[in-house]
């Protein structure tokens, strides 16, 4: 059993999202994560599984970087071969909460074909530490496996340089629709420039609700192709930043005020806290597989020998 921030945290006793967003904005308030020089890296290749490319698209956005995933790393690679033999693509940065998992292969891939490999994560000790070139090591705190809150969160406030503490109080005004925990479906609308945390989303209904899929996430731009062609009073339309005035039934949208000067770390922690929110008003689907998983099928996937996982990850400092 762990302790974080108060609450105590095992198996038995898994929290909801909406509850380790809160606590992992205390966490940063109190340890304020370490400023990142983004400017280092020129036109560097970004690789990282699941929700790592996805932070690694929202930091490293403006660096002209390549990014690549866990399945087209190496055909991204091959693709970018004349760039990496005329000198334009020299770092690797490999983004890895765990350290662990397809992040040794990441690095010793680069590392074969001479490129110099960066490793962001919350593990010193992992075996992707232990091999890439330069290691940067954020603080997180205990949560539940594949949650991967304050791991990412604390990376893109490095980047960001935005005040935890702001976020959480504009959380903390958030006022839920009355009739919110009633609906059968949700769906988020951004603005445009927030686009790289729809598929953080789509990745946090895999999670959390599997086949019961629940959430839908759209940027601006593309919500107006047609992802609203069907209403239902079964489905919340939430759009933050601005009026709807044209997706979902009318009676049921929320528009969620942010400040002009939200940046990326906000944005995370506020949707996520509403995921979480529409996970407490759901069965228990997580809380009720995720031990299995941890201990069956997750690590069965990676191969003969692979460990179990730990369905609550420790902190850095646990």
């Amino acid at each position: 059993m762990i302790k974080d921030n108060g609450m105590k945290i095992s198996a038995e006793n898994i929290p909801n999202l909406d509850q380790t967003v809160m606590q992992a904005l205390v966490f940063f308030i109190e340890n304020p994560p370490p400023r990142i020089d983004i400017s280092q890296f020129k036109s560097p290749f970004v690789f990282g599984s699941g929700n790592a490319i996805n932070a690694g698209l929202i930091i490293f956005s403006d660096t002209g970087a390549t990014f690549g995933d866990e399945s087209n790393y190496k055909s991204v690679f091959s693709s970018s071969n004349k760039k990496t033999q005329q000198g334009e693509l020299r770092d690797v940065i490999v983004i890895s909460a765990s350290g662990a998992k397809d992040a040794p292969s990441e690095i010793e891939f680069a590392k074969q074909n001479g490129l110099k490999t960066t490793l962001l994560t919350t593990k010193s000790e992992s075996d992707a530490a232990k091999i890439a070139d330069k290691v940067i090591t954020y603080k997180s705190i205990a949560e539940p496996y594949t949650y991967n809150t304050s791991t990412y969160m604390g990376m893109i406030l490095s980047a960001t340089g935005e005040n935890p503490a702001r976020i959480k109080q504009l959380i903390e005004g958030l006022k839920l629709p009355e009739n919110f925990a009633e609906h059968k479906y949700f769906a988020f609308v951004v603005p445009d420039e927030f686009m790289q945390i729809c598929p953080m989303l789509d990745i946090k209904d895999n999670e959390l609700f599997g086949p019961h899929s629940t959430i839908r996430a759209y940027s601006q731009g593309h919500a107006r192709h047609a992802k609203f062609v069907i209403r239902d009073e079964n489905e919340l339309v939430m759009t933050v930043g601005s009026k709807n005035e044209h997706f979902g039934d009318p009676n049921h949208r929320w528009d969620i005020d942010i400040p002009n000067d939200i940046k990326y770390g906000g944005i995370m922690a506020l949707t996520y806290y509403i995921v979480g929110k529409i996970q407490a008003s759901k069965p228990p689907y997580f809380k009720e597989n995720i031990a299995r998983y941890a201990k069956e099928d997750g690590p069965a996937a990676y191969g003969e020998g692979t460990k179990p996982f730990e369905v609550i990850v420790p902190g850095s400092e646990d």
